[in-house]
């Protein structure tokens, strides 16, 4: 791991003495802040935009360069890409090249039988579209978001190489991909000279599925491993421990964290888990973000902020990264139960 002071802090940030960590990615020369801010949720058209710029600038200014998105993030789909590219030519044009910006394609995102799916249909003009919305000539990298379990690999991944030898990517990605075709995925692009810069998959305390079955698949072949969903959806930050509230992501019947998912296992878990965390001075989703951070394969982690407050919150992780034996002992005899896991 590279530590070094951010070259992103600007004259009155005010947020304190910050040092932001950058790993390398895999077997290349780019490295990532070990914390990138994901634009999933919270920076739609539905969304305060003034929130939204508040973010992303003291995200940029804390050293996180990093900003992942994908097309159909929103909502409305498309909107956090709008959203992004008007921030970062208000705030931070002169900027770019100190960026590392993402795009996905692979979920539906418009109408008609093109507007799904991972084929080269679909992935070449959603990396246009994308590339129009955000205002840029290229993206950093471009992820394929997902196996569609119909269009072969070699179309996706050709899809993929292709964008980078048009100058629309710098890099390729692949997201979600099951252990059993990700070695497919890893020597097409490799075979191509176009290597998988980055494996993104959801990985937290509740979900070690993808730690399980495919980092070491991705560390073999070279590719830094991107994890998002690491505080599951908000059950380790505490927030359900006295119920569901009103205003959380469970309470929504659109949400990506159903009420049945809110079991009493996981709850109590969380309150012992929050009780290790408190012994080390950190919230539970710091620790809870520190704990993947702790597997070395894993070149960053996701966050989600709704606030400039999460935000800060969640970069605070970076004061306690390493975990004595003593408590990866105890936290173990917690998590490593099977009825916790999605």
């Amino acid at each position: 791991m590279v530590t070094s002071p951010s070259p992103y802090r600007r004259e009155g940030w005010g947020g304190g003495p910050l040092i932001m960590q950058y790993k390398y990615c895999g077997h290349s020369g780019v490295q990532l802040p070990v914390l990138s801010l994901g634009l999933w949720h919270n920076f739609g058209s539905v969304d305060d935009f003034s929130t939204a710029t508040q973010m992303v600038v003291k995200a940029f200014d804390a050293g996180i360069c990093h900003f992942d998105l994908a097309n159909n993030y929103g909502p409305v789909p498309g909107s956090a890409e709008t959203n992004f590219g008007r921030i970062l030519k208000n705030n931070l044009a002169s900027h770019r090249d100190e960026m590392f910006i993402s795009s996905k394609a692979g979920h539906q995102m418009w109408e008609g039988v093109y507007g799904d799916g991972s084929s080269r249909k679909n992935i070449i003009a959603s990396c246009d579209q994308s590339l129009r919305r955000m205002g840029l000539e290229y993206v950093d990298i471009f992820y394929s978001h997902r196996y569609d379990g119909v269009t072969p690999i070699e179309e996706t991944m050709q899809a993929l190489i292709d964008l980078v030898r048009q100058g629309k990517a710098l890099y390729v990605g692949i997201s979600k991909y099951p252990p059993h075709l990700q070695q497919q995925c890893y020597d097409i692009l490799r075979e191509a000279h176009v290597p998988c810069l980055l494996s993104q998959y959801r990985c937290s305390m509740f979900d070690p599925k993808a730690q399980h079955e495919n980092f070491q698949i991705a560390a073999d072949n070279g590719s830094g491993i991107i994890c998002f969903s690491p505080l599951a959806q908000g059950l380790l930050t505490g927030k359900y421990d006295n119920g569901i509230p009103a205003d959380s992501r469970a309470a929504k019947s659109t949400g990506f964290l159903q009420q049945s998912q809110v079991t009493p296992e996981r709850v109590e878990a969380a309150r012992q888990l929050g009780v290790i965390a408190k012994q080390r001075g950190q919230s539970l989703a710091q620790m809870a973000l520190a704990w993947i951070l702790k597997d070395e394969r894993v070149t960053s982690c996701i966050i989600g902020t709704s606030s400039v407050t999460q935000l800060d919150n969640n970069l605070a992780t970076l004061n306690n990264l390493t975990f004595s034996d003593d408590e990866v002992t105890a936290i173990k005899n917690i998590i490593d139960n099977p009825e916790l896991w999605f």
